[in-house]
């Protein structure tokens, strides 16, 4: 695989991070160059993470040399999972050098010359990386983030229907991974026979950055969609996979077929332009009453789609639906890669 580009991981031992890396062998465009730690800094990679999503790390990156957070990045393109309140600066300062960081933390997702996209979405809102560009005075780099792995999943399933009937209040109820807050993350004896109905700041990004995702961008600023939208969020003993439950109030009437019918035609410019990390089919319709579930249904294409079932009507609203998908996966590295494929396709990143 010849004339692929040197990409950077920060945070490289951390959940995220291991996603990167198991996501990025034997990547026909990328190749994996540095991993970035703080603790592990000096350290073969191999003997320096705690290893948790298969067997091993892949070789490649187990022989790496970890790089000490402060030390220079070579690479053109960072894959960023930083800690939210120490994400941001990193990240500007490494965009400000020429990197294209692409970022899951959420500093910088809701600034308003940063697009924050999931490609089946919101493609054009790419746009802003010229005006993010010209306004921070940055020649070649450029900070592009997704959205935390629970909105993911939610608007991917909103966008065709959005388009199609409107929208205009939305209820959800997240039954969240413990993965999702990372490892170790809660206790375990916080979660055994338990569920914690509290995930801090996660209800509010739900909610506005559900808005930012649906709504456009004019070449200078961002409109946010106009849809009330209202999130509980809870975190379950379950090792991958958010599924959601989510009751509709839309613009114009529509019947469950129907709904339906929109899910299974949605297509968006990662199927398009054929890229490496996209499913074939970005929303995966369930017909059995009781699917889509966490332990049968995350890993579906790899864990890149979403798994939509029990499409029905709503007594309160219209329509109401689950929703399920990885957290890990889709909602954090995946995405993140799928975003640097689709930016590098279209033109965007100066590499």
């Amino acid at each position: 695989m010849a004339d692929r580009i040197d990409v950077a991981v920060l945070g490289a031992t951390g959940s995220v991070g291991q996603r990167y890396i198991e996501l990025l062998d034997g990547h026909p465009q990328f190749r994996l160059a540095e991993l970035f730690g703080k603790q592990s800094a000096g350290k073969r990679y191999g003997d320096a993470v705690d290893w948790r999503i298969s067997a091993a790390p892949p070789e490649e990156a187990a022989n790496l040399v970890v790089k000490h957070h402060e030390e220079p990045v070579n690479s053109p393109i960072v894959f960023a999972s930083l800690p939210g309140g120490t994400a941001g600066e990193v990240e500007s300062r490494l965009a400000a050098e020429g990197k294209a960081v692409f970022s899951n933390a959420r500093d910088n997702r809701m600034d308003p010359d940063v697009p924050l996209i999931i490609p089946e979405v919101n493609a054009d809102h790419a746009r802003a990386i010229d005006a993010q560009r010209k306004r921070r005075g940055w020649d070649r780099g450029c900070i592009v983030t997704n959205p935390n792995c629970s909105t993911i999943h939610l608007v991917l399933a909103l966008k065709p229907i959005w388009d199609a009937f409107g929208i205009e209040q939305a209820m959800v109820t997240t039954l969240q991974a413990s993965s999702g807050a990372g490892y170790p993350g809660v206790p375990s004896l916080d979660l055994i026979d338990n569920v914690v109905p509290y995930i801090g700041g996660e209800e509010e990004k739900m909610e506005s950055e559900t808005l930012k995702l649906l709504g456009g961008f004019d070449g200078n600023e961002f409109q946010y969609a106009d849809v009330r939208m209202s999130a509980h969020c809870n975190r379950v003993p379950v090792r991958h996979g958010h599924l959601e439950t989510v009751s509709l109030k839309l613009g114009k009437s529509a019947s469950p077929a129907e709904v339906v019918e929109v899910f299974r035609s949605f297509r968006g410019r990662p199927q398009e332009l054929g890229l490496h990390s996209a499913p074939p089919e970005p929303i995966i319709v369930r017909e059995q009453p009781d699917r889509p579930q966490p332990a049968l249904d995350r890993d579906v294409a790899g864990g890149m789609a979403s798994i939509v079932g029990r499409v029905r009507e709503c007594s309160l609203f219209d329509i109401k639906f689950v929703v399920l998908g990885h957290n890990t996966i889709r909602g954090a590295a995946g995405a993140s890669l799928l975003n640097a494929e689709m930016l590098l396709a279209d033109g965007y990143l100066r590499v």
